[in-house]
């Protein structure tokens, strides 16, 4: 909805006009009100497979961008390898080896200065990262079995399945409402007309 909103703006002249002007956004303008799905126009526009996830996966490993967000994720975390491994794209613990790998040239060579917590980080916090991530691995791998993801289509239907259980979610959720306080009422109302007869 919000990148609709911004899309209807900046393609809408004189609402780019105003909002150039002011900072502001008229909620109630036409170009705003044209009821268009968003969510399948975006959908349409940036369609993405399993396929394309993996190739841009095989460009970026190793790249000059890696190298570069990996020495930003080490200054950011001040050398705190459970946070770069979070933050760092495309990679699981199989591969810090090799991130840690790429680190240490750059300590080596004086681009990156010489954390504590990365080059004194204990065996203990090492091996206790890698049994934490190898469990989320397996879960991960374990709802992708379960939703029988494995073609060219797997993120659509993952978010379709998503979608699914959300709208599942909300059912039960009304439900649950419907039968704490839709019931209360009844009895409520039999209670009160028993009274009267009394």
């Amino acid at each position: 909805q919000i990148l609709g909103k911004v899309y209807a703006v900046l393609s809408d002249e004189k609402q780019r006009a105003v909002y150039d002007e002011t900072g502001m956004v008229d909620e109630d303008a036409e170009a705003l009100q044209d009821g268009r799905d968003w969510l399948e126009y975006w959908q349409l526009l940036f369609k993405i497979t399993m396929k394309d996830i993996e190739d841009f996966q095989k460009s970026y490993t190793n790249s000059a961008e890696e190298l570069a967000d990996v020495k930003a994720a080490y200054m950011n975390f001040k050398g705190d390898m459970d946070r770069i491994m979070e933050s760092v794209m495309c990679v699981d613990y199989t591969d810090e080896p090799r991130i840690r790998e790429m680190i240490e040239q750059a300590i080596d060579s004086g681009e990156l200065p010489s954390f504590k917590a990365f080059v004194r980080e204990s065996k203990r916090k090492m091996m206790s990262r890698r049994r934490r991530v190898e469990k989320e691995a397996k879960e991960a791998k374990k709802t992708k079995d379960e939703l029988g993801l494995s073609g060219e289509n797997d993120l659509q239907a993952l978010i379709k399945s998503r979608s699914r259980d959300r709208e599942k979610e909300m059912d039960n959720f009304l439900a649950q409402l419907e039968a704490k306080y839709g019931n209360s009422a009844k009895k409520g109302e039999k209670k009160t007309s028993a009274k009267k007869r009394k």
